[in-house]
């Protein structure tokens, strides 16, 4: 008998929401519609505008990257890095860089560090933070936007009926693999104390939080594509409970919910 102790399994901590899947493409899309409007919004309040060096971290799509060429002009500069730049555009007006927040050094100073849906992902995100309040120039802000599903943990607010009750019972799921991988569920409300503590001044927050709509519908079907194999695999959703979920999204019958968008930011002092 072999009386030594067995070693303990490694965590895993893979991506969730992969950027190699297909259905990742319209995860930006969708999540573009909803909520760039409110990251444009806090870019006017900080006063980005011509000459300034930007970095969008984790960026994932292109929409943020060419709100940022459109505000800065042709005498600013834009860099979007992401673990997995596919589907950012290499031509653009923007300079793309595959890079690592947590493993990899600050890749210049900047007037502004933007992450959207990144850090909560994050095992390590205290390092991915330290990171980029690194590459701030004096005067220069930090914009982290992340949600907080503890906060609001539901997809369909009124339970009003089993469809509902399931896709509730389904978020949950999803919520629960999350956990699994790294996420914090609750790093959204985190995010102004945690400016403050990083030697940020003038620290401000702002919530979002979108309700009902045929772009929540889209979302939810993509998400559920690209996670159904795992929520299967880890016995937390079996693939008839999925399909009917999936079916009642898209025939427009839920009216579907996100968790609340935390966007926080502050400024390095001069």
């Amino acid at each position: 008998m072999n009386s030594s102790p067995r070693a303990a399994s490694a965590p895993d901590h893979r991506y969730l929401l992969d950027n190699a899947q297909a259905e990742a493409g319209e995860r930006f899309v969708a999540l573009a519609e909803l909520f760039d409007g409110v990251t444009r919004g806090h870019f006017d309040r900080l006063g980005v505008g011509p000459g300034w060096r930007c970095w969008e971290v984790g960026a994932g799509g292109r929409s943020i990257p060419e709100a940022l060429v459109a505000a800065v002009g042709p005498t600013g500069y834009v860099l979007a890095t992401d673990i997995n730049p596919a589907w950012l555009d290499p031509h653009g007006t923007y300079e793309v860089r595959r890079h690592d927040i947590v493993a990899d050094p600050p890749p210049g100073t900047f007037d502004l560090v933007h992450a959207r849906l990144v850090l909560v992902h994050v095992p390590n995100r205290a390092r991915a933070l330290a990171t980029m309040v690194a590459a701030l120039r004096p005067g220069g802000w930090l914009l982290v936007e992340d949600a907080d599903t503890e906060l609001q943990p539901l997809v369909c607010l009124d339970e009003s009926g089993p469809a509902e009750r399931r896709a509730n019972r389904l978020r949950h799921a999803f919520r629960e693999l999350m956990t699994r991988r790294g996420a914090d569920l609750r790093y959204g409300r985190t995010l102004p104390r945690t400016l403050r503590e990083a030697g940020l001044v003038d620290v401000a927050a702002a919530g979002s939080f979108p309700v009902g709509g045929a772009v929540l519908d889209r979302l939810e079907m993509a998400t559920m594509r690209q996670v159904r194999a795992e929520l299967v695999a880890a016995r937390l959703a079996d693939e008839a409970e999925i399909d009917a979920h999936v079916a009642a999204v898209g025939a427009g019958a839920l009216d579907l919910t996100l968790a609340p968008l935390i966007s926080a930011w502050g400024r390095r002092p001069d």
